[in-house]
C-alpha cells in the first residue's frame, strides 16, 4: 500500500478492489486506529484493580460495562492522537502504515470515529459502570488529547512523564465503576503506572531515536545521551518498585503479591542497571527493548497478582 495517499483521500488501491475486501481493509483500519496493543496493557491494569476494589469478584455488571467503557474511551484517545500526529506518522518508519498515512481512511472518517467513541464509552459507564467512572474517562480522553498530544509531546523532553498520566486514568476508572468512589489504594496503582511508564517508555525512544529525530519530537532519548537516560530509567524503576511495596500496607496484600512484587521487581530493576551498564561502558548494541518489554511483563506480573490476591485466603 502507498504512502503517498493523501491523508484526507483513501488510497486509490483500496477503492478499486469488491465491496467486501474494501470493508475488510476498513474495518482493520478502523481497529487499527483504536492501537489495540496498548488497549491491551491499559485493560491489564484495570481489571485486577477491579478485583482488589470489590476485595473478590467484581459484579459481572459493572466489571462487563467498565472494561466496554474503558476499551471504548481508550480507542477514542487513541484515534485522537492518530488524527492530530499523521504529520509525525509520515516520517517515522515505524508508523507509516498507519491507516490515515497510507490514506485507507480519511481524515473525516477518522473524527467520526473518535468522537462516537468518546460518546458511546461515555454513556457506557455513566448508564452501566458509575457517572464518576464516566467522568473519569472524559478525563482522560482529554489529558491525552490536548494536554500530552497538542501540548507537550512536541515541546518538552518531559512529554512522557507527565503526557503518561493518561496511562493511568484505567486504574481509577475500573475502581470507580466497580465502588463509585476512589480509595488510597487506587491512588497508589495510579502512582505505580505514573512512574513506570518513563522507565517503559524511555527505552523505546532509544530504540527509535532517529524515528523521533527526523520528527522533531523531544523524547529524553533524542535529546539527552544515552547515560542520562540509563540513569533515569534506573531511577523510575526503583520508584516504581518502592510504590508496590507500598500498597502492601495500605491494601492488605497477602504473601502472593508480597513475593511477586518483591521477585519481578527486583528482575525489572536489574535489567534497567544493565541498560546503564552497557551505556556507560559504551557498548555499541544498548539492548534497550530488552526493558521495554522486561517492563511489559513486570507490570503485568504485578497487575496479576493485585488481581489474584484478594482472591486467596493468606
Amino acid at each position: 500500500m502507498s504512502n503517498s495517499a493523501s491523508p484526507g483521500v483513501a488510497a486509490p488501491e483500496v477503492e478499486a478492489r469488491p465491496l467486501g475486501a474494501r470493508l475488510s481493509v476498513k474495518a482493520k483500519a478502523y481497529v487499527a486506529m483504536t492501537k489495540p496493543r496498548v488497549i491491551e496493557l491499559l485493560l491489564v491494569t484495570a481489571l485486577p484493580t477491579m478485583f482488589l476494589a470489590a476485595g473478590g469478584v467484581p459484579p459481572l455488571g459493572a466489571l462487563t460495562a467498565t472494561l466496554i467503557g474503558g476499551f471504548l474511551s481508550a480507542g477514542s484517545a487513541n484515534a485522537f492522537n492518530m488524527i492530530l500526529d499523521r504529520d509525525i506518522d509520515r516520517v517515522m518508519h515505524r508508523t507509516q502504515q498507519r491507516p490515515l498515512v497510507t490514506g485507507t481512511l480519511s481524515v473525516v472518517e477518522a473524527h467520526v470515529f473518535a468522537w462516537t467513541l468518546a460518546v458511546v464509552s461515555t454513556v457506557v459507564l455513566a448508564v452501566f459502570a458509575t457517572p464518576l467512572a464516566a467522568a473519569l474517562s472524559v478525563a482522560a480522553i482529554a489529558f491525552y488529547v490536548l494536554i500530552y498530544t497538542m501540548l507537550l509531546k512536541r515541546r518538552t523532553e518531559q512529554n512522557i512523564v507527565w503526557g503518561g498520566i493518561a496511562g493511568c486514568f484505567p486504574v481509577v476508572i475500573g475502581w470507580a465503576g466497580v465502588t463509585g468512589s476512589l480509595d488510597w489504594p487506587a491512588w497508589i496503582l495510579f502512582t505505580l503506572v505514573f512512574l513506570w511508564t518513563p522507565a517503559h517508555y524511555w527505552p523505546l525512544s532509544m530504540k527509535y531515536r532517529d524515528d523521533y529525530e527526523a520528527a522533531h519530537v523531544p523524547m529524553l532519548g533524542v535529546v539527552r545521551g544515552t547515560q542520562m537516560v540509563g540513569i533515569q530509567v534506573i531511577l523510575y524503576a526503583w520508584a516504581s518498585i518502592a510504590c508496590t511495596l507500598l500498597l502492601i500496607p495500605v491494601a492488605g496484600m497477602g504473601l502472593v503479591y508480597s513475593a511477586v512484587a518483591v521477585i519481578a521487581g527486583a528482575w525489572f530493576v536489574g535489567e534497567s542497571h544493565a541498560l546503564y551498564s552497557r551505556a556507560i561502558r559504551g557498548v555499541t548494541e544498548l539492548r534497550a527493548m530488552r526493558v521495554f518489554h522486561a517492563s511489559n511483563t513486570y507490570l503485568t506480573l504485578i497487575f496479576l497478582a493485585v488481581g489474584v490476591d484478594p482472591l486467596l485466603p493468606f
